[in-house]
Formats: C-alpha cells, structure tokens, sequence
C-alpha cells in the first residue's frame, strides 16, 4: 500500500522546502516526480531547481525537456510519471485521491507538501486528508520543526 504523508510547512515555502526533500530522495536513490496543479508553477520550480544554490544543482526535467525516462527528478502539471518514479510530490493543490484510484500502486509514497501560512492551502490539505481517510488510507502527518526538520505528529 502506498504511504500518504502531509507535510506541514510553518517556517518556509514549499518552494525553498522542496530542493532538500528531493536532495534526500536522490541521495537514496529514489526518482521522483513533482506534481502541481498550474504549468507555471512548474516552470517557476524548474528555475528553482537549477538555481537554489550556487555550488549544486538538482537533475531534473520537464515534458519540454524531452527524454524524461532519464529525469531522476520529473515535473509535471499532470498525473503522468515517464521516470518510473515510486516518490510523488504534490505541491499547490495538487490531489491525491485520484492517482491512488487511476494507479493503484504505482507509488511507494505520496507526499502533500503545504504551507501552513496560507489558508486556502490549509484548508485543501484538511480537504484531501477528509477525502484519503474516507477511502480507507492511513495518512500520516509530518510538521516542520524549529530547525526545519521533519517531526512526526502523533
């Protein structure tokens, strides 16, 4: 079964959140594809991904980019997954439930990452949370900590 974790951001944005969590999962091996909701947040993260710190950068591509079976990092405004990746990042109300229907299985883990700071996405992960749970999945949920680590909410 696939594990669901809602991340819980209270100090950053998912934007400056994302580069560590996906340096973690290449570091692991892991491929992953990043998933939002407007294609324009995809270009803006496909910059990011490129320049969020001077000495590294993190392998990644996008549909335009051609080739995306090599990507270890995919970004998409879709529910595709060309890079056989089993990690899927949802970002900016991009949904769950519906991947989980389409592919069963397709992923070891689903991660929601939201901002704690924006009501709307607040309310969209309380949403999706409601939504997982009626079907039967076991969420967990994950708050950033002081030191912008992850602790497991009990």
């Amino acid at each position: 079964m696939t594990e669901i974790r809602f991340y819980h951001l209270q100090r950053r944005k998912p934007e400056e959140a994302l580069p560590g969590l996906l340096e973690e999962a290449l570091a692991q091996g892991t491929r992953v594809v990043v998933a939002a909701t407007e294609p324009e947040r995809i270009e803006a993260l496909d910059e990011r991904l490129w320049t969020y710190s001077d000495p590294s950068f993190l392998p990644h591509g996008t549909a335009r980019d051609g080739e995306p079976e090599t990507q270890p990092i995919y970004l998409t405004a879709g529910d595709d997954n060309p890079n056989g990746a089993r990690l899927r990042i949802l970002i900016g109300g991009a949904r769950a439930a519906p991947l989980l229907e389409s592919q069963p299985g397709a992923y070891d883990r689903l991660v929601i990452l939201f901002d704690g700071a924006d009501e709307a996405a607040r309310a969209d992960a309380r949403a999706q949370w409601a939504e997982l749970k009626a079907a039967g999945h076991a969420p967990g949920y994950w708050r950033e900590d002081d030191a912008g680590g992850w602790e497991k909410a009990r």
